[in-house]
């Protein structure tokens, strides 16, 4: 194998690699593109970032001909030079090569005529046809960028910000600003506002004057000079937005709680209006709250938000009722909860201690966690929790998904318990309206027991809701063909499994309804668009005749 990857030497990479300009060394000339343009690096600049179109480039420049007569100097008059790059402000040359260029770096480009002033040069100074020498180095650039691509905003950038990460929507921004028209008349000032991301602005109406604020114009571009001194990250915990998380202060590290975890926090708990109904390991209030999570010792909406802290996070929760104390309201330790609350908590996370993963496990204690969260799962699925049943199934199963290291006996109970984890969550799913999740799981177990009549029954309730009803067809047939009557089940096991089987002809008789409603659907749209066919073909052998 080794003679099939075998790299070529480093001279044969280098000639067909050549390193990028930010890779010159000091003295080193080399051509940029293919135009004649070349570029000697007289002094390294500092980082890695180069300037790209559109951005807005300070620079001082020396420009001579090949024998050295200068022509022109920003040098000689004290005033460094601006432009924008790209937008063809200044020679073409100078729009390729400054774009290769680091902050502070210097170098000399050569630039040919054609990307220069060309046949005719520029009299009295550059001759036709000139070849031109630029000394040019890199003080500064403002990255301009059109945020809506549409020239709707334009960001220029004045000073760098720290770390790479931006707000997003719903975050609390911080800022200070100065909003200006074009003309230089001052709109607005603050030293320090908060607000949501995802603010307007004034449009075609413009805004009166109010307070300290000047009015705006209707239609007026405004110049808002803005510096983002912080902000807090707001995010949604639950997909239908009823848990709202704002973080107060950032967590250590990336470690969060997983299902079972056992936390401990800080937490005060406050209605809309303020009251506190609850507080915790806050100034002696009595010690930390503790509990294990997924386990229905706190309300939904702190079980949920907790598992995505880090330790030491402090965030501000806004759960909505539903999430919450619902519609009966609960008396709380300092306060009664009204029924229909959406409640607030300022929440530390202490610390936390994460339940046992399965990879840290032996097999004897990957078979019992497997049993334990079954009966969970059971305890959920009685109670009607068909979400929270689902997940202990699928966390049993995947205590023992992988039992290569298994003993034959512990294989055995290990498949036992995957088959009735894995028909366990397919019932949850089914209750769910999770039709395809349902069939899924199902096809699993019939992988591992093609003759499995729960598995077979289950599957075809699924497609019958997904309306594949010739596999549901096939799947039912073959859950009758294995268990017509139930004679080979013990006395004990008649009286559940005659309610599978008069389950699965009852499915039977439904599926057939809906198989002769779609057959009906289908002979009245095929029989309309055949009598279409007729009357046009009628029609058309009626103008031929004519």
């Amino acid at each position: 194998m080794d003679e099939d990857f075998d790299l070529p030497p480093t001279d044969e990479m280098n000639e067909d690699f050549d390193m990028p300009e930010s890779f010159m060394k000091v003295g080193e000339e080399k051509e940029i593109g293919k135009e004649g343009l070349k570029k000697k690096l007289v002094k390294e600049g500092e980082g890695f970032d180069t300037p790209d179109n559109g951005d807005e480039v300070e620079v001082h420049y020396t420009g001579t001909l090949l024998d050295g007569t200068k022509f022109d100097s920003s040098r000689d008059r004290g005033t460094p030079f601006k432009f924008t790059l790209g937008q063809g402000q200044v020679i073409k040359g100078w729009d390729v090569g400054i774009k290769t260029m680091k902050k502070g770096e210097k170098a000399i480009f050569t630039i040919p005529a054609d990307l220069a002033y060309g046949e005719s040069g520029s009299p009295p100074t550059i001759p036709p046809s000139a070849t031109l020498q630029f000394d040019v180095e890199l003080l500064s650039w403002a990255s301009i960028k059109d945020i809506c691509k549409d020239g709707g905003i334009i960001k220029k950038i004045l000073r760098e910000g720290e770390k790479w990460e931006n707000p997003k929507d719903l975050d609390e921004v911080l800022v200070k600003y100065e909003v200006q028209l074009e003309d230089g008349t001052l709109i607005a000032k603050s030293d320090g506002v908060e607000f949501i991301v995802q603010e307007d602005g004034f449009g075609e109406k413009g805004k009166p004057a109010s307070g300290d604020e000047g009015p705006v114009p209707p239609n007026a571009t405004l110049l808002v000079t803005l510096e983002l001194v912080s902000w807090k990250t707001v995010s949604h915990v639950t997909d239908d937005k009823k848990i709202i998380k704002k973080i107060l202060k950032e967590g250590e590290g990336y470690e969060r709680p997983n299902e079972g975890a056992v936390v401990t926090l800080k937490l005060i708990g406050k209605l809309e209006d303020g009251t506190v109904f609850i507080k915790k390991g806050y100034n002696d209030e009595g010690e930390p709250l503790e509990f294990r999570t997924e386990e229905e010792q706190v309300i939904d909406g702190l079980d949920r938000a907790v598992t995505t802290m880090k330790k030491a996070e402090v965030a501000l929760l806004t759960i909505a009722p539903e999430y919450a104390f619902g519609t009966t309201g609960s008396q709380q330790e300092l306060a009664m909860v009204p029924p229909n609350s959406t409640v607030c908590y300022e929440v530390e996370l202490v610390s936390f201690i994460k339940e046992k993963e399965s990879w840290d496990m032996n097999t004897e204690e990957k078979i019992e966690a497997a049993g334990k969260k079954k009966e969970e799962g059971n305890g959920f699925f009685k109670a009607g929790k068909y979400a929270k049943a689902s997940k202990r199934y699928e966390k049993a199963a995947k205590y023992i998904e992988y039992d290569t290291s298994f003993g034959e006996e512990e294989k055995k109970a290990a498949k036992a318990l995957k088959v009735t984890c894995n028909l366990n969550n397919a019932a949850c799913q089914l209750k769910l309206k999770e039709y395809k999740q349902a069939e899924k799981l199902c096809t699993k177990v019939l992988e591992s027991e093609s003759t499995n009549v729960k598995a077979l029954y289950r599957r075809a309730q699924a497609y019958i809701n997904l309306a594949d009803l010739d596999l549901a067809e096939i799947d039912i047939k073959k859950a009758l063909e294995i268990d017509p009557n139930n004679r080979h089940v013990p006395f004990k096991l008649v009286a559940p499994m005659m309610k599978y089987h008069l389950d699965v002809k009852l499915e039977y008789k439904v599926l057939k309804e809906k198989m002769k409603e779609f057959n009906k659907k289908d002979a009245k749209f095929y029989g309309n668009m055949f009598a279409k066919l007729n009357k046009l073909e009628s029609l058309e052998t009626n103008k031929a005749a004519a």
